[in-house]
């Protein structure tokens, strides 16, 4: 839920505060916005987009109180809603109230990529497979039993389709870094491995790939 997403590090300002100690914190932190909170009671988002074009910097943000973004989520929404809110408003620190609208801290995209990591056991140790096959024809139990008939367990499970194509990659991380035989059986039933990474120095690449295009798809 979002509450234990909080980051412990981004600070906030007071709307009669002036817009340049919102920029020394973005500077400090590598964020694009700061929370505007007025005794626990949050009021927006300042940019510092909105501070040079309003020329706020030696001016109370309080002077352009209704053009500041007040988008926020509350602490108990799934993490999946939060990457929505932050991709498709593209926002770098996504507030979080209690439920009578009380500021009680904020999420940054780096604490939502970190705990996505976490979600889906890329920190684990296992192998990875990177599966093609025709977007109509694949099927998740079939997959799973392929896989788990050879005792291997899936750790994660991620669907990655090209717009315009047919096909679809199936990206599997696996509980072992053995993997001979789940490629051979995962072959017999027509899936084409595209890639395979069993090695540490591998993954880590592979990994920090996954990380940058997460970080380029959210386009913060």
């Amino acid at each position: 839920m979002a509450r234990k997403l909080i980051s412990g590090a981004i600070p906030t300002i007071r709307s009669d505060e002036e817009g340049q100690k919102a920029l020394n914190y973005m500077d400090i932190y590598r964020v694009s916005h700061i929370p505007v909170v007025d005794d626990s009671h949050y009021m927006g988002l300042v940019s510092d987009k909105l501070i040079y074009d309003l020329n706020l910097a030696d001016a109370p943000v309080q002077n352009e109180m209704k053009k500041l973004n007040t988008t926020h989520v509350y602490e108990n929404q799934h993490i999946f809603e939060l990457a929505v809110v932050m991709y498709k408003l593209k926002i770098s620190v996504l507030p979080v109230l209690d439920d009578d609208h009380n500021y009680l801290g904020a999420i940054t995209l780096y604490d939502l990529a970190r705990r996505f990591a976490s979600l889906f056991s890329l920190p684990e140790i296992g192998g990875v497979l990177v599966l093609e096959t025709n977007v109509n024809d694949y099927s998740v139990a079939q997959i799973t039993r392929i896989i788990e008939s050879n005792d291997v367990k899936i750790l994660s499970f991620f669907v990655d389709r090209k717009p315009g194509l047919n096909t679809v990659d199936l990206i599997l991380k696996l509980n072992t870094e053995e993997l001979s035989g789940v490629v051979q059986a995962l072959t017999r039933y027509d899936y084409i491995i595209k890639a395979i990474y069993q090695d540490r120095s591998m993954l880590s690449e592979l990994y920090k790939d996954r990380f940058e295009q997460f970080m380029n798809y959210m386009n913060i």
